[in-house]
């Protein structure tokens, strides 16, 4: 039989993608804003021209930053191995030995600025790089057993420079360790190891980067290279899981008093006033979709924190121009938005809403952690998303069973989750002489609540949905899962004229349809 297209679709051609190519068929069911992503792919070779072009100056700026006498001393890899993250561009550098130091390699990593939204929220490229820095200089001087990359310095797209003490001219390296030995013993807070300097490259460079150390594979390879083989060894797991859990212990050994990010200011004092920044934010910034989360806003309590990230989604079902298919869809998601409203003091407990808070690594993935042949921990990548988050919101990965944040099978998670706490509680046990809660019994608490799906739910602005009612709706009312009723019912109270905003949604989504339908034209 002779296969029958739709009128039209034969002249509907495959679109780039940044991860391949998708064809309108495939497009048009996608849950994100598929016109949107298609505008990455000519923004993302326009700006590694950029950085091709400008080789010369990158190479400039990892010498001054090493205090190198010259950058002939560095050398730019090939663009062929310049290695591309979903927020980041990383270029690796080889650096000769000089003197007593041997030949060094590195990473200079640049934000993507049409990832994380520095075009229509100008400097968010730079918070991403002041928030990265300000993490790795808390957990060098809080959490040294964490082990990380070494951070050199790192630069801004205003063109401040900030450059490891260890790297300034003998001379000015003295004066600025007597200066803080003079400020600690005064009782003076003393300023991080990192120096602002005078940008001195050839040609200025527009773009802020954070300059790291690169990690060998003779250290560690990344676990998402021999997870799918080795996840199911139970001795693997388990070195897996006690590292993890010892990171966790080792993070909350130190309570934070406000809900936050760190960043360096201009004179290199490290500071806990930049908002709580995740992933999610910058992606909705992206994507031009309001965020009411200013820029240097934290908070002192879980539920101030947990009404904005509510806000958050309700930004993106407003704002997202395919964020509704039909009607039934906008009952299905704002029922759920307005019980969530509603429903999350049940899963946080009174006692713990002002604290204690700690840093929490919020992108944890396998590819963001480096392990030996035993799944040992051996480094952790990516520390631009880390901040300080309420206890309670501080979990075991939700990826243990090697499924997505929305398909979640409770029979297959459980028993991983059991396996993790275990660990947690064996290595908890090894050094509980703090006056901190214990971790283990509010993280069980959590996972035998609940606390666990809806802490992964406003995590989320996608799978909030399938997760309220997969877990969270059944454990007030089974009967109405799935029933219709209470859509109509809830649906209502979500905001004035909820029915009339929907209906308006249906028709931006129609829109959008026809947009994308043009979009795949040849």
């Amino acid at each position: 039989m002779a296969t029958v297209h739709a009128p039209g679709l034969a002249a509907l051609k495959p679109r780039h993608l940044l991860n391949g190519t998708i064809t309108y068929s495939a497009a048009k069911e996608y849950e994100s804003n598929v016109l949107h992503e298609l505008t990455y792919w000519d923004q993302e070779t326009d700006y590694l021209t950029y950085l091709h072009r400008n080789r010369d100056s990158i190479r400039s700026i990892v010498a001054q930053q090493l205090g190198l006498n010259s950058a002939d001393k560095c050398h730019i890899a090939h663009p062929e191995q310049w290695m591309r993250g979903s927020f980041n561009i990383c270029i690796p550098v080889d650096v000769d030995g000089q003197g007593p130091k041997p030949e060094r390699k590195m990473i200079i990593r640049f934000p993507l600025p049409y990832r994380v939204g520095d075009v229509p929220c100008p400097g968010n490229a730079d918070e991403k790089i002041l928030c990265e820095a300000g993490t790795y200089v808390w957990l060098e001087a809080n959490c040294p057993d964490v082990a990380i990359p070494h951070l050199y310095g790192f630069g801004l797209a205003t063109g401040q420079t900030f450059t490891s003490l260890d790297n300034l001219p003998i001379v000015i390296r003295s004066i600025e360790k007597v200066r803080r030995r003079i400020l600690a013993w005064l009782g003076y807070a003393v300023p991080s190891r990192f120096v602002q300097i005078s940008n001195k490259a050839p040609a200025s460079l527009s773009a802020g980067y954070i300059l790291i150390e690169y990690i060998e594979r003779s250290r560690g390879k990344m676990l998402s290279e021999s997870w799918e083989k080795g996840r199911h060894n139970a001795q693997l797991r388990m070195n897996l899981f006690r590292g993890l859990s010892r990171t966790l212990l080792s993070l909350t050994r130190v309570p934070l008093p406000r809900i936050g990010s760190f960043i360096l200011d201009n004179k290199g004092y490290l500071r806990l006033n930049n908002r709580p920044l995740t992933l999610q934010i910058h992606q909705l910034e992206n994507e031009e979709i309001p965020v009411d989360m200013p820029r240097k806003v934290t908070y002192i309590s879980v539920d101030s924190y947990i009404n904005d990230i509510l806000s958050l989604h309700e930004s993106r079902l407003r704002h997202q121009p395919n964020a509704v298919s039909h009607l039934e869809d906008g009952f299905y998601q704002t029922s759920a938005l307005m019980v969530m409203r509603s429903i999350w003091p049940c899963y946080f407990r009174r006692d713990l809403l002002r604290g204690p808070f700690f840093l929490s690594l919020t992108d944890i993935h396998q590819s963001n952690i480096f392990v030996d042949d035993e799944w040992n921990i051996k480094c952790f990548i990516d520390l631009e998303w880390a901040c300080s988050r309420p206890v309670e919101m501080i979990h075991p990965p939700y990826w243990l069973a090697n499924q997505a944040i929305d398909s979640i099978s409770l029979g297959d998670y459980k028993t991983l989750h059991a396996e993790f706490m275990e660990a947690l509680a064996e290595e908890e046990s090894k050094n509980s002489t703090t006056s901190l809660p214990l971790l283990y019994p509010i993280l069980q608490e959590g996972w035998e609540k609940g606390t666990f799906w809806c802490s992964l739910a406003l995590n989320s602005p996608t799978a909030l949905f399938k997760i309220f009612y997969d877990y969270i709706q059944p454990r007030f009312s089974k009967a109405q899962n799935g029933d219709s009723t209470f859509w109509i019912i809830t649906m209502p109270y979500w905001t004035f004229n909820t029915l009339e905003f929907l209906e308006q949604k249906v028709e931006d989504k129609k829109k959008y349809d026809l947009s994308l339908r043009e979009a795949f034209r040849d």
